[in-house]
């Protein structure tokens, strides 16, 4: 979501450079979000004026890509720095030779600049002085009828940027519309194309689908669409053999909180796979080491929570206290609604962790290495296994002082 107040330095920035004699308006995402009453997540500006130009007009700039005519000019303060408006000229695209980025850009006019991006709701741009909208790819008549098409040959768009494959799908999933059946076609024959795309970019498409309140719908377009099984092969091999186990996971998706996070919809995503999958999903993904951390802990405890209250409290308390529990609840019942399990003991084990303090699920350990030491034990293995067993006796209501624990540790060191 754009930070308060970007959307008038925006519009300040439209007004500064049409002031100086240059075309410029708003551009792609956020006028396909403003045409459908959301708010967009930044503002993006195109304009007829040359980076060298932009610059000249607003000193507080930086050429971020000025080689694709982009420049970022830096506003006043917003909540995480200055509000920044990426201002780029007019353009043409040469050929494509990475799969990615074109070889060479040639600056033009607003509609060859449209007719360069990748889908017609993205392709709209609107002049925010006079509410304007300048449509050269019938974007409007798309959005009506709730359809993400291709600009032009759909076949060219994704043989451009083969991360289109699944953007395409994140669009519809996201804004509730359906791929028109050509660019539909087009992704299914280039589906493997996908596979040349870093994995980076890969997993920040994933992220984007993940987080959104639609994220079943885009894991079931990835599937139909033949993207799931080069993205994601693991699931796609199950969804082949075991149907009902991706209709499954799509049903917990759907359970899941609108606001739940990457972390916990990857989970549900992963689900019934063991914590080592997931770990070499999140490796081959390249996601960040907290991700995986995360994803993994969750799947490592993924039915520890159905039947808690059964638990030891040595067992039960480390994870009622860990940082994520809140999330292994929501992947819990998500997973247990999505399979007709009952959710009674995981509701017995919620009731526990709502009776209990922090410091009754995790209480100052009652001795440490150095106390062991005043009782002969001395840091190792034997070390080791005494304070875990102590620890374990603490919590389960064994030991309730350091005398106590000193006394037993000697027993078990013994």
């Amino acid at each position: 979501m754009a930070e308060p107040g970007e959307r008038e330095f925006a519009t300040d920035v439209v007004r500064r450079l049409t002031g100086a004699g240059h075309e410029a308006l708003f551009a792609g995402g956020c006028v396909r979000d403003e045409l459908l009453g959301l708010e967009p997540d930044d503002y993006d500006v195109a304009s007829s004026a040359t980076p060298d130009e932009v610059r000249r007009l607003f000193r507080r700039s930086i050429a971020v890509g000025a080689s694709f005519g982009v420049i970022e000019v830096l506003g006043p303060p917003g909540r995480k720095g200055p509000l920044k408006v990426q201002v780029a000229t007019f353009r043409t695209d040469g050929d494509y030779s990475d799969g990615r980025r074109p070889t060479s850009v040639t600056f033009g006019s607003a509609r060859e600049d449209a007719l360069r991006r990748d889908f017609t709701i993205n392709g709209m741009f609107l002049n925010p002085l006079t509410g304007e909208v300048l449509d050269y790819v019938t974007g409007r008549e798309d959005l009506k009828a709730g359809l993400v098409r291709a600009i032009g040959d759909p076949e060219k768009r994704f043989e451009e940027d083969r991360l289109r494959l699944a953007r395409a799908v994140r669009m519809a999933a996201r804004f509730n519309l359906r791929l028109e059946p050509a660019t539909s076609r087009a992704i299914q024959r280039h589906a493997s194309a996908i596979t040349v795309v870093s994995a980076e970019r890969v997993a920040d498409e994933l992220r984007k689908m993940l987080r959104h309140p639609n994220r079943a719908e885009a894991v079931r377009l990835l599937e139909s669409h033949g993207l799931l099984e080069m993205v994601l092969p693991e699931l796609a091999h199950q969804a082949t053999h075991h149907p009902d186990h991706l209709a499954a996971v799509l049903r917990a998706l759907q359970t899941l909180p609108a606001e739940t996070h990457f972390e916990s919809a990857m989970a549900c995503v992963l689900t019934g796979f063991k914590p080592e999958t997931a770990i070499s999903i999140s490796r081959r993904l390249r996601l960040a080491n907290g991700e995986k951390d995360h994803i993994h802990w969750l799947l490592a405890h993924e039915a520890a929570l159905d039947e808690g209250a059964g638990l030891p409290n040595h067992r039960l308390y480390p994870i009622l206290s860990h940082p994520w529990v809140g999330d292994l609840f929501t992947c819990s019942r998500a997973r247990l609604l999505a399979r007709g399990n009952p959710a009674d003991g995981l509701e017995k084990t919620m009731a526990i962790f709502h009776s209990k303090t922090s410091l009754e699920l995790n209480p100052p350990p009652l001795v440490d290495g150095a106390d062991l030491q005043t009782v002969g034990i001395h840091p190792g293995p034997v070390m080791g296994r005494v304070l875990r067993q102590i620890r374990d006796e603490q919590l389960d209501g064994l030991l309730s002082g350091r005398e106590e624990a000193l006394a037993r540790a000697a027993t078990l060191a013994g």
